[in-house]
């Protein structure tokens, strides 16, 4: 979607500066609302990019104004009201007003270290990939209203296929409620003047990974 969390080659933000020495978390709350995610993935009521796009549909001025993981802890909130683990009520309160809500599987000790390690999403290919490595292609300009994995900055620019990386889960398509839809998955490559101007460096490339529907011939 164009929402407030597509950042890319958009200006009045500042450079991103990195803290010197950066610890994983900066307090102990994030490691728990890291913890508690990985244990709701376990469960299984949704997906990895059913999660991301809750944080992207957050209103504006409440994704600028909260913390890396703050986005987290509201995002795991909204997913649990959804899928109906918890009431706004609750939220409200703080606590549990009534029983646990049953879900499909429960982390336990022993399943702990498997969560810690992603799951591959490649499928089955329903059909041959369009593009090899080496052909030229422009990405589509769509302005999607939901969740989608090519860049703002990258819409209606042409790059060159770099390397075909499988067949795989089509984010687009899972977000939407139309199943895993398997899609060929690309590594394209543009010039930085391409996507910025004339007035970006001359030797500066930028990669992307792009599914087969977000691209054409040209």
């Amino acid at each position: 979607m164009n929402g407030v969390h597509d950042m890319g080659g958009m200006q009045g933000f500042g450079r991103v500066e990195p803290e010197a020495g950066e610890p994983v978390f900066h307090a102990p709350w994030e490691g728990r609302v890291l913890a508690m995610h990985r244990v709701m993935g376990h469960a299984g009521l949704w997906t990895i990019d059913i999660n991301r796009a809750a944080r992207e549909a957050m209103p504006p001025a409440l994704y600028l104004a909260t913390s890396y993981y703050e986005k987290w802890a509201i995002s795991l909130e909204d997913l649990c009201a959804r899928y109906g683990l918890i009431g706004e009520d609750e939220l409200a309160a703080g606590r549990a007003l009534t029983p646990a809500r049953p879900v499909k599987r429960v982390l336990s000790a022993a399943d702990a270290s498997n969560v810690l390690s992603r799951k591959s999403f490649e499928r089955k290919a329903p059909a041959p990939p369009r593009f090899k490595a080496g052909d030229p292609v422009r990405t589509k300009k769509i302005n999607p209203p939901t969740h989608t994995r090519l860049p703002r900055y990258a819409r209606g620019r042409n790059g060159i296929v770099e390397s075909v990386r499988g067949c795989h889960v089509f984010p687009d398509a899972v977000t939407t409620g139309k199943g895993e839809d398997p899609q060929w998955l690309y590594t394209v490559v543009f010039e930085g003047r391409e996507l910025c101007g004339e007035s970006a460096d001359p030797t500066t490339k930028v990669s992307i990974d792009a599914w087969e529907p977000y691209l054409e011939s040209i």
